[in-house]
Formats: C-alpha cells, structure tokens, sequence
C-alpha cells in the first residue's frame, strides 16, 4: 500500500514555476521529485530547489568505487544519560536491528552537549561532521543519512547543509526525512496523521474535563508551523481534548490556557514532543519552580500530571524513525550498482 502511494504522479510548485506543469515526477519509493526530462535547461538552483523528500546524489567521479555502506543516525543529543539510553540508544539500535550488516554510527548535532558529555561522561560522541571524516577515512564509500529530528526546522537545516558539503566525497549519500515532513499534499502521506496515531498510545484515557497537552520545543524557523497542522489532525483524531503549544515557538502556553478554560477543563496531562526527556520536559515543564509550566497550569486552578518520557521510549514513534532511517537506506541502493 506504502509503495503504491509513492508510485502516484506528483505536482509541486518551485519558484514560481508549476513542476506539475514543467514536470515533476517522484523519484521512487523515497518520496521525492525529480524534474521532468522535459525540462532541458534547469538550471543548479531549480534543480535543488527540487529536491524535497528524501535527496540523494550519486557522484560520477566514484562510479567505479566498490560499495561499502553505512547509515549515519543523527541527534540534537542530551546529557540525561538515562534517558538518553532509554529513548537516542534504543531508537539507534532498533536501526541497527533492522539493517543488522550495516554500520550505524550515532552523531549528535549540538556541539555543546558533545563537549558536556565528554566532560562529565568521558563519552565522546562525534559531529556529524567528525562522523562523516570518520567514515571515509575508513573507506565507506555510500552514507544513508538519516535524523531523529520531529520537524524539517533549524537542526534540520543542518543536516542538509552537511549533506551538501559531504556528498561530493562519497560514491553515494542520502538524507531522509524527519517524522514530520509530508502532509497528505499532491497524494503524499500523512506523516503527521501517522504520528498522532503513534504519540496517542501513550496518551491516558481522558474524560469530559481531561485534557493532554503536548509540549514541542518551538523554533523561529518557518517550520514551526508544523505544530498548526499538527494540532488540526488531533482535532479530527477524535482521541479527546489534545492541545499543542511550545516552549520557545507559537502557540505558547497561555496561547493554550483560555481554551482550557473555555471547555471547562479541570484537569491537565503534560508531555513532551521530544524525542529525550531532558532539560525541558524536567525544568521547563515539570519543574517546581513558579515559572514551569506545571506551577503555571497549577495557578491557573488546573490539576497537573507530568508525563516525563520522551518520545523515544515510545515504541509506535521509534518504528516511524525505523521507517525513516530505512527510507534513506531504500535510496542508497536504488538505482546503484
């Protein structure tokens, strides 16, 4: 059914131009585009502006090269070791478990916990980049790259900037998608519809004056808007009164509180949209201090009931980001010899 849906004819619009109209066809079972043959003068620019879904490059300079393959998982990171085993090291083994002759190296993308870890731990735990150095210095000449990212926001960014500057030095890279990236638009899948469904085993059974809220992190990154259609699907989701707000992006917490108010809601479960449970879900959220979310909420007449679990230790979400590493995978051998 999955790969059915992939095969169906596609159109986007890209600067201006209709790529339906120009041409634009999925590039395969990865759920990206690639122009229409057609189109005989695209120029760098339009060409990458095309690429949404999962990208990939085959360099001609390395056709020859033998194939040595590994998939390269990459995380914002935490240095709540517990969780951090419970929820980066599960989901990077279930990875490594459904790919069990492939390496899979782990980097994480915020230099500052890398260095706090190495710190307290005497763990160190490469940059992408340190990874992506490591790996050709060992001759691995194909690299699926794939990320534990819930939205395509900053971090994400990241990872395609690092995919650019990268590819050129292998036979072959890939970067997948994170959870969140299709929307049900031009016959794509719903992964946010998908993800609600995940996220909502977790969630506790919730009468007329119940409600969760799910905490995301929020980011000045247009993608945030993400959070907008992400609150529509648990709206037709039936699952209850769920409600999306963020800690550092829109909507926000008091955002939230007047609706809480408006359905005459009494009690509240909060929880964390985030793959660790760390610094936010424990402080920012469920913090004793006035300023947590939880003091808030409390001062506010609500009963409070903190959910301190990040998404990783949710198995429905772990098998979306399996899904999401073997998409990359898909894309590394395809058309490949």
């Amino acid at each position: 059914m999955k790969k059915e849906r992939w095969k169906k004819v596609l159109t986007m619009a890209v600067l201006g131009i209709s790529i339906g109209a120009a041409g634009a066809f999925p590039a395969g079972a990865a759920g990206g585009y690639t122009l229409n043959p057609e189109v005989k003068s695209a120029t760098p620019a339009l060409k990458r502006a095309a690429e949404i879904g999962v990208r990939s490059y085959d360099n001609p300079a390395m056709k020859e090269a033998e194939n040595k393959d590994a998939i390269l998982v990459l995380s914002f990171g935490t240095t709540y070791a517990e969780n951090r085993a419970a929820t980066i090291d599960k989901t990077v083994a279930e990875i490594q478990a459904a790919h069990p002759d492939t390496k899979v190296v782990l980097a994480f993308t915020s230099h500052i916990i890398i260095d706090r870890i190495q710190k307290n731990e005497g763990l160190r735990i490469p940059t992408p980049e340190q990874a992506l150095e490591q790996l050709k210095a060992e001759g691995y000449t194909r690299v699926a790259v794939t990320t534990l990212n819930v939205i395509p926001g900053i971090e994400y960014d990241y990872n395609a900037a690092l995919f650019d500057m990268y590819k050129g030095q292998f036979k072959k890279m890939t970067l997948g998608t994170p959870v969140l990236y299709w929307m049900g638009q031009e016959n794509q899948r719903d992964d946010v519809a998908e993800f609600v469904q995940a996220i909502g085993t977790q969630f506790p059974r919730l009468g007329e004056t119940d409600a969760v809220l799910v905490m995301a992190h929020g980011t000045p990154h247009p993608a945030n808007a993400y959070y907008s259609v992400l609150q529509s699907r648990f709206d037709a989701a039936g699952l209850g009164n769920v409600f999306v707000y963020s800690v550092e992006g829109w909507p926000h917490l008091d955002t939230v509180i007047p609706m809480l108010k408006a359905k005459g809601i009494e009690h509240v479960t909060i929880m964390p949209m985030m793959v660790v449970a760390g610094d936010h879900a424990n402080n920012d959220m469920a913090g004793s201090e006035e300023d947590s979310h939880k003091s808030i909420l409390e001062r506010a007449g609500f009963a409070v009931t903190p959910y301190i679990h990040g998404l990783g230790e949710n198995e429905a979400v772990r098998q979306l980001f399996v899904q999401r590493a073997d998409e990359a995978w898909d894309a590394l051998e395809r058309h490949t010899t």
